[in-house]
């Protein structure tokens, strides 16, 4: 008979990780302490995912807002840089902000409306039509946009953005003047000196302020690529990824990623026998539909992954084959005949209507999701992700 019970996720609690703990031993224990407590058995193509944050702590990936003003400086010359199309969170920008500010005389913020690029409104469309603003074409200023506008505050947070990070800058001891566009050469009218903080648009953001006339341009990816007074970095993704650890420190994306996965997936092979594989994940990518808020903040979900996590899903649509080819069948019969197309099914299924409706996303993606939920972001205290069944399909006994 089939196994009744499908793919499981159980989030597994770990110890408070700190700088210099070794990751192999902490999460290979944890998950081996779990499955004894819990009563379930580890089997092959199990999955064991880990939150990025632990690895970053694990590595000391840290870096101050000292360290970010020092390197903003030394690219930009201390002068007036215009910084672009910052997301809107006190977690992921904030602490940056301080350091970009530290590093420069003048800050022009350039803010895309009505959201940041991953969906934080700081008006709505509505409020463009009903204002008769053009997104695509129009610039505005503080002033024009606070007439327009008013002192709008995020849905959930309840901080009015524009405020708060123009009391950033301040603070830091730079000036800072705020306009709003969404077309990356706007910033060029007001300097030709620019950091674009854009995440999953930022190569072509470089690209159209180069060929602009734009005369030094960095991304948030290329701040912190190297360390600074001996500070974290992160070679790939500079900035980006980051989280605020302190008002006055961040924890950046964790580096290396890979030897990590594979090390852990020897020792749950050298322990139990069996060849699971292993993720570390960051923010998941999905879309939720009240806040419109697109969850995916960090440069990519999963920055090392073992082998067998490589790939797209070939999957068949059950109901597809149920009211298509087998319509004239049921019970026994219907099930025979669908395993038996499961069985026989291509291993690349692109442009086959028989997989019409299955999700056509990389499987680190959708995996990383389903450990980010999860998780969670707050108290749980379940950074380990042990997922089972996930590989399993209709035939699987």
């Amino acid at each position: 008979m089939s196994r009744m019970v499908g793919t499981i996720s159980r989030g597994v609690r770990a110890p408070i990780i700190r700088s210099g703990d070794d990751l192999v031993e902490i999460v290979t224990d944890s998950v081996l302490e779990a499955a004894k407590e819990d009563g379930f058995t580890i089997r092959d193509r199990d999955i064991i995912a880990m939150t990025e944050a632990i690895v970053a702590r694990a590595q000391g990936n840290y870096a101050t807002v000292d360290d970010i003003a020092t390197d903003v400086k030394e690219k930009f010359g201390g002068e007036t840089v215009g910084v672009i199309f910052p997301i809107l969170s006190r977690n992921r920008f904030s602490v940056c902000l301080r350091g970009m500010a530290k590093g420069a005389k003048k800050i022009i913020l350039m803010l895309s409306y009505p959201s940041d690029e991953v969906g934080n409104h700081l008006v709505s469309l509505d409020d463009l039509d009903e204002k008769g603003i053009n997104p695509y074409t129009d610039v505005l200023s503080l002033a024009q946009y606070r007439e327009l506008f008013g002192y709008s505050k995020h849905r959930f947070t309840g901080v009015d953005y524009v405020e708060y990070y123009q009391n950033l800058v301040r603070e830091c001891g730079a000036e800072c003047e705020v306009v709003f566009a969404n077309s990356p050469k706007a910033i060029l009218k007001y300097t030709k000196n620019v950091l674009n903080c854009d995440i999953h648009t930022r190569a072509r953001t470089k690209r159209l302020l180069k060929a602009a006339g734009a005369e030094i341009v960095y991304g948030m990816d290329e701040i912190m690529r190297a360390p600074v007074n001996g500070s974290g970095y992160n070679e790939n993704y500079g900035l980006l990824g980051s989280n605020k650890a302190t008002d006055d420190q961040i924890k950046l994306f964790p580096r290396d990623c890979q030897a990590l996965v594979d090390a852990i997936q020897a020792r749950i092979l050298e322990k139990t026998g069996k060849h699971v594989e292993v993720m570390v994940y960051g923010d998941g990518a999905f879309k939720d539909p009240v806040g419109k808020i697109w969850e995916l903040a960090d440069p990519v979900v999963s920055p090392a992954y073992t082998s067998g996590l490589e790939g797209t899903p070939s999957e068949l649509k059950l109901k597809y084959l149920a009211d298509n080819d087998f319509a004239d069948l049921s019970g026994d019969a219907l099930k025979e005949a669908i395993k038996e197309k499961i069985q026989q099914k291509d291993a690349d299924l692109v442009g086959n209507m028989i997989s019409e409706g299955t999700t056509p996303r990389r499987l680190t993606d959708l995996i990383g999701s389903l450990c980010d939920l999860t998780s969670g972001s707050g108290d749980k205290g379940t950074p380990i992700v042990f997922i089972q069944g996930y590989f399993d399909n209709y035939t699987t006994e």
